[in-house]
C-alpha cells in the first residue's frame, strides 16, 4: 500500500471526530477546525480551539493519539500551549490524567448476513425473531437540513428526561447539510405510526450511532432491535464496515449497554482524557 493510500484508508475508517465529516460539519456552523499533519508516522489530527475566558485558549484534540513530540507541532500549527486531548487508545498520552478510559461499542459489518446474525447473543436474536413478526414496518430516509425534524425535537425533549447531553439539533442539521445522504433514519412504523426510530451519521466507512428513541408501542415490539439489524443490512451495503454504537456504560445505562453488545459489537478501551503543555 502505498503512502497516500495508506492516508485515504485511515481517514475512512476514522472515528466520527477525526472525520473530515465532521470537519465540514464544524465549517458549516463557521467554526472550521484545524487539520494538522503530523508527519508519515503520525498522520493527521483534527483539532479544535477554544477560548475560556480572556486569556486561556485551549486546543481539543479528540480520538485521536498524540506523543509528546507530536505536541510541538500542533504547538506551532494551532498557536496554542494547553491541550485537551481524547485519546483513542489505551497508553500513555503526555500530560495529566483527568479522567480514566471510556469504552465503546464497535460493530463489524464483515461478513454475510448470516454471519452477522450468529455474532448476536441468544437472548437478542430471540428479541430480534419477536420483532420481525410484530407487524413493524420499516423504511430508511435521509435526514433534511431541519434543526426542528421530529426526531430532533423528541431528543432534546429525551435529554432533559433522561439527564444526558448529546448534540444540538444545529450540529445534526449542519451534518446534514455539508454531508447531503449521509445522515440515515431508520423508522419502525406500526399501522401507520412510527414508534421508534435510529439515526446514523455516515463518514467514511463508518457510521456512528447518533439518535436513538421509541415509544411505548416500540418498546413493546422490540423496534430497536430490528431497526438495529436493518441499519446493519442497508448500510452494509452501502459501504460501511463497522458502526459505531457510542459509549458502554454498564453502572448508569446498564440496558442500553446489553443492548449495544447483545447485538455482537466488541466492547473496545479508549484511552482516557489527558491535560498537556506544550
Amino acid at each position: 500500500m502505498t503512502f497516500h493510500a495508506s492516508r485515504f484508508a485511515a481517514v475512512q475508517t476514522a472515528p466520527f471526530q477525526q472525520h473530515p465529516a465532521y470537519g465540514a460539519t464544524l465549517t458549516h456552523l463557521g467554526r472550521p477546525p484545524l487539520r494538522i499533519f503530523l508527519g508519515p508516522s503520525g498522520g493527521e489530527v483534527q483539532v479544535l480551539r477554544r477560548r475560556f475566558g480572556p486569556f486561556a485558549k485551549v486546543a481539543l484534540v479528540s480520538r485521536a493519539d498524540v506523543s509528546r513530540s507530536d505536541l510541538r507541532r500542533l504547538r506551532a500549527a494551532c498557536d496554542c500551549r494547553l491541550f485537551l486531548i481524547n485519546a483513542e487508545t489505551p497508553g500513555t498520552a503526555p500530560g495529566l490524567r483527568l479522567r480514566t478510559a471510556a469504552h465503546v461499542a464497535e460493530l463489524s459489518l464483515d461478513g454475510t448476513a448470516a454471519d452477522l446474525r450468529a455474532r448476536m447473543a441468544q437472548k437478542w436474536r430471540n428479541r430480534l425473531n419477536r420483532a420481525s413478526d410484530a407487524g413493524l414496518r420499516v423504511a430508511s430516509v435521509g435526514l433534511p437540513a431541519d434543526p426542528g425534524h421530529w426526531l430532533l425535537r423528541v431528543d432534546q425533549a429525551q435529554q432533559v428526561v433522561k439527564r444526558y447531553r448529546g448534540y444540538p439539533p444545529l450540529f445534526t442539521a449542519a451534518f446534514a447539510a455539508a454531508n447531503r445522504g449521509q445522515a440515515r433514519i431508520f423508522e419502525a412504523r406500526h399501522q401507520g405510526a412510527t414508534v421508534a426510530a435510529l439515526l446514523f451519521l455516515c463518514h467514511g466507512a463508518v457510521a456512528t450511532y447518533h439518535i436513538g428513541w421509541s415509544g411505548p408501542e416500540g418498546r413493546a415490539r422490540a423496534a430497536h432491535h430490528l431497526l438495529l439489524w436493518r441499519a446493519m443490512i442497508d448500510l452494509a451495503a452501502r459501504g460501511i464496515t463497522r458502526l459505531d454504537l457510542g459509549m458502554v456504560d454498564t453502572v448508569t445505562a446498564p440496558g442500553l449497554a446489553r443492548f449495544k453488545l447483545g447485538s455482537g459489537a466488541r466492547c473496545r478501551a479508549l484511552g482516557g482524557t489527558w491535560l498537556a503543555r506544550a
